[in-house]
């Protein structure tokens, strides 16, 4: 079962259950479309995975299979950006 992350692991963007901006990796390592495309030419920096759109999970099915709220920050991307100096 898809965790359905709640927020892109870059920008820390919200990417609700119904989100068509969503895209995961096989690992599900979880980014919007704009840093998917613009930061990551459509690999997870992550695994080196595709990433490819989300799947939608039914309304109905989400009362019963409800999405994360666990938001995920990847610690090695934040690392990298450090070193070669990202501010945010």
């Amino acid at each position: 079962m898809l965790q359905l992350r709640p927020n892109c692991e870059c920008c820390d963007r919200d990417l609700p259950p119904q989100s068509r901006d969503a895209l995961i990796c096989t690992f599900e390592c979880t980014f919007c479309a704009d840093c998917a495309e613009t930061r990551f030419a459509g690999t997870c920096p992550n695994c080196a995975g595709d990433l490819v759109r989300r799947p939608i999970r039914p309304e109905r099915m989400l009362e019963k299979y409800p999405a994360s709220t666990e938001r995920i920050r990847n610690a090695r991307r934040l690392e990298i950006e450090a070193q070669i100096g990202v501010k945010r």
